[in-house]
Formats: C-alpha cells, sequence, structure tokens
C-alpha cells in the first residue's frame, strides 16, 4: 500500500509534487539527479525547511515518469493541480496579481519558474478557485500553461 496521495486531473492539468524529504545534506541533490537520470527535468521548485524534514514543491516535464521514480526511490509525496501562467516579462507580474485580486481570488503560495522559451516568465500558482483563476487570468490576456507545453 502506498502512503502517497493521488489526484484525479485532466492530462492536460499542471502538476505540481509536494515531497517531504530528510532534511540532510544531499537529499535534494540525490532527488534531482535521480529524475535527471531519467530524463526528467524540472521547470519549477521551492522548498520549505522544516525542522524535522523538508518539503520540496517541483513542477517537472513528465509527471508520470516522475511519479514512477518516486515510488523507486521510497519517498512519500503529493500531487496536486496548480496553475501554471506565462507572462511577457517579470514586470507584468502585477498584471497577475492585480487581476486575482480584482476577482477576490486568494493566492496561498507561489513561485517561479526556472526558465521558459523566448525570454518570458511564468509562475505557478495555488490559489482558492483554479477554474475561475484560469478565467479570470485568460480574460487579462495572460496564458495559461499546460502540461504539454512545459513537456516540451
Amino acid at each position: 500500500m502506498s502512503n502517497n496521495i493521488s489526484i484525479s486531473r485532466n492530462k492536460d492539468e499542471v502538476v505540481q509534487f509536494s515531497i517531504n524529504a530528510e532534511n540532510k545534506v544531499g537529499r535534494l541533490n540525490e532527488i534531482l539527479s535521480t529524475l535527471a537520470k531519467r530524463d526528467i527535468h524540472l521547470v519549477a521548485i521551492t522548498t520549505l525547511d522544516t525542522t524535522d524534514s523538508t518539503i520540496i514543491r517541483m513542477i517537472v516535464n513528465y509527471p508520470e515518469e516522475a511519479i514512477k521514480t518516486f515510488n523507486e526511490m521510497n519517498l512519500f509525496y503529493g500531487e496536486r493541480q496548480v496553475i501554471a501562467v506565462e507572462f511577457p516579462a517579470i514586470t507584468n507580474l502585477q498584471n497577475v496579481t492585480r487581476a486575482l485580486i480584482e476577482a477576490e481570488i486568494n493566492i496561498h503560495y507561489l513561485y517561479s519558474f526556472l526558465s521558459r522559451p523566448n525570454g518570458k516568465s511564468a509562475l505557478a500558482m495555488r490559489v482558492d478557485d483554479p477554474d475561475f483563476a484560469k478565467k479570470t487570468l485568460h480574460l487579462h490576456q495572460l496564458k495559461i500553461l499546460n502540461q504539454h507545453d512545459i513537456a516540451r
């Protein structure tokens, strides 16, 4: 029986993994090296350090392959759908936050992508109402990324 938390999701939705890892030197590098050996690339990452462990939130190009890898490594992880939004320049970040404030959508957390093609910026976000947030951002002419956009 697995201790991991899976969600039922549309294959086009962007999935974030939250890994509960031991807080020890080299653990993050071990996880990243194992993913890289399997040609699974990180597109976004953030960490939250606690006394006993670290929570690593990440988005990868191939989630299904990452799941297999995490299970083989006996990692405890959870999956969550997040919104990934792309915009022309980091100076446009306020356009994203303003659009969500106008729609009264709360941002629980956000973090940036490591890189995007063509010099564009991108954010991963967890919000109160993902479907309404996507519609709102689209109305403000912001591009919502899907898993296909990330995997290319």
